[in-house]
């Protein structure tokens, strides 16, 4: 059964939300703050004493404040003095995995790096009864010290903790959230304050939270924003509502719709390889490239979340948002700078020149039970919270294109599936054959042995290799497939930070690169709606594949139908 948005007719008076502002006198000036539209902006600026460096995802440090006035001009820190400020961080279904998992031990590391300002608390809000040290010895199971200053993890982690609370209400309930409200100033403590919501909470009480906090917890001196997890509705019309709902009650600029791929490193440096390397750039087009293969891959199943997925469906879950949001990405035209709306604006572009998607162009399957090595995996339907005649695709692959001059023609094939042989999320790009290539007697007939190809590995090792053609030494001519290759773990020995950690710290920076704006959200569902409408609408049933295979038949036949050859099933690297 779909879920069912809350409705904004149901939530009370909304107030416009460009009108919460508050008039500060600060050093003879009096200055009016945007208390919801703007943020505290982080600007480079030398102090001298104690003192943290922030940087925010563009590379640019994040050392200071500014302020901007009722006119719309920005007053530099340097005029207003530098404001006693807190952060107060809550997260919404603190009791849940996600929180559990993700975002407490996300926002430990960037207090272990020194990336959360002075003053900062971190409150949960759940309708589980539980007091702040349970919440504490709930969270401490999941903190880990990942970075090589270990030898104080443990003053480290029990600082941290001291700065962890907690406050039990309903989801839906303007009352308690005001006694949040009234817990959050007591640990502001008269200091200017800056709010930051994460929804980790069924997308089918995003607006109930969110006419709560706005109305009764919401910063009445410094800003306020909330970070919305997907799924971000589960079709056009939905999504649409959803936006529509929050909108009463926040502005564009005050959302930050999350997708944690964004923050994936080697999604980060996608665009530093095109950009910022001539090899690459001029390369980027029909003219030379072939093929783009967007590919990612379980090697489990729902295993407990099926309820949830069934609901979904690998299209929407993974396709629609994470591999979608890379395909814009890889494609877009060069902004016109790192600026959020310049880099977003073009990623609009590449989605809204996109061909609507037909039937003929996907192939959907679903895992079924498999017996391997003596021990039996289970299918998708035998799991008790699916139905028995579920057609709940559990895996997808696609062939999309984009009709514009740079792309007209090229094949972007997704994959994304459960259950398969392997864990993967990689980016490959298969360049066209060498025209009257010398050396294609020495390949034989399979000229796309020959076929150089740029392989982004997004997890796990994460990596970036070429695969070129090459002399085996010796006195004949024997060529051989050889991978100029970038592996992260030996070129930079440090952990890479989780995805979360980055996409946590652009909020609270206000930098908004890797969150998804509200049209490019239209964009992606109004790519994948009429599809989903037909596959569901015709019962369409999805052809079976054992558990722990390489995925359903049909894949291969889709991807020959386009004359390309899956870059993971080669053999070579997979």
């Amino acid at each position: 059964m779909a879920t069912q948005y809350s409705h904004c007719s149901s939530s009370s008076t909304a107030f416009p939300p460009s009108s919460f502002k508050n008039e500060r006198y600060v050093y003879g000036k009096s200055v009016t703050v945007p208390t919801r539209a703007y943020f505290a902006r982080w600007v480079s600026h030398d102090h001298s004493g104690k003192h943290f460096e922030l940087k925010s995802s563009n590379g640019h440090p994040l050392n200071a404040v500014s302020f901007e006035d009722a006119s719309g001009q920005r007053l530099p820190l340097s005029e207003l003095g530098e404001p006693d400020s807190n952060l107060s961080i809550t997260i919404v279904g603190a009791s849940g995995d996600l929180a559990k998992k993700k975002i407490f031990p996300a926002l430990f590391a960037l207090f272990y790096e020194d990336c959360l300002p002075e003053n900062f608390t971190v409150f949960g809000y759940a309708r589980s009864k539980m007091t702040d040290e349970e919440l504490r010895s709930m969270i401490s199971k999941t903190l880990t010290c990942r970075i090589d200053k270990s030898e104080n993890c443990g003053d480290k982690m029990d600082q941290f903790l001291t700065r962890c609370f907690y406050h039990s209400g309903q989801y839906n309930s303007e009352e308690h959230f005001l006694e949040l409200d009234g817990k959050l100033e007591e640990k502001e403590a008269g200091r200017l304050s800056n709010r930051l919501f994460y929804l980790s909470i069924p997308p089918n009480i995003f607006v109930d939270v969110v006419r709560c906090a706005s109305l009764k917890a919401s910063s009445t001196t410094g800003w306020t924003r909330v970070i919305v997890e997907k799924p971000f509705g589960r079709d056009f019309e939905s999504s649409g509502q959803l936006t529509r709902c929050l909108k009463q009650y926040l502005t564009e600029d005050q959302i930050f719709r999350i997708d944690h791929y964004l923050g994936k490193e080697l999604v980060e440096n996608l665009s530093v390889l095109r950009f910022s390397n001539l090899v690459f750039e001029p390369l980027w087009s029909r003219n030379y490239i072939r093929n783009v293969q967007l590919i990612f891959s379980e090697d489990f199943g729902t295993e407990g979340r099926g309820g949830y997925f069934d609901n979904y469906g690998i299209i929407r879950d993974i396709m629609q948002n994470h591999l979608l949001q890379i395909l814009a990405l890889f494609a877009m035209e060069t902004p016109v700078s790192l600026d959020a709306e310049d880099i977003r604006n073009e990623k609009v572009k590449v989605l809204k020149s996109m061909r609507p998607l037909l039937l003929e162009d996907m192939v959907v399957g679903q895992y079924k039970g498999h017996s391997r090595g003596g021990k039996l995996y289970p299918g998708y339907t035998d799991d008790p919270t699916v139905p028995k005649n579920s057609v709940t695709p559990t895996f997808a692959a696609a062939a999309l294109f984009i009709n514009n001059a740079r792309w007209d023609g090229v094949p972007f094939l997704m994959k994304a599936g459960k259950a398969l042989h392997t864990k993967r999320a990689e980016i490959r790009v298969q360049f066209r054959h060498v025209p009257g290539n010398l050396y294609k007697r020495n390949f034989g007939t399979d000229l796309d042995k020959a076929t150089n190809e740029l392989v982004l590995r997004v997890q796990p090792d994460e990596a970036v290799y070429l695969k070129i053609n090459n002399k085996v030494p010796g006195l004949g001519m024997r060529l051989d497939r050889s991978d100029l290759n970038l592996l992260y773990s030996a070129r930079y020995p440090k952990e890479i930070p989780d995805a979360y950690e980055r996409l946590l710290l652009d909020a609270i920076e206000g930098e908004r690169r890797l969150f998804i704006r509200s049209d490019e959200l239209d964009a992606a569902w109004t790519l994948f709606t009429p599809l989903l409408k037909e596959l569901e609408d015709k019962k369409i049933a999805p052809e079976l594949y054992p558990y722990g295979s390489r995925g359903p038949v049909g894949a291969h036949y889709l991807a020959a139908k386009h004359n390309v050859r899956w870059g993971d099933l080669s053999g070579e690297d997979s």
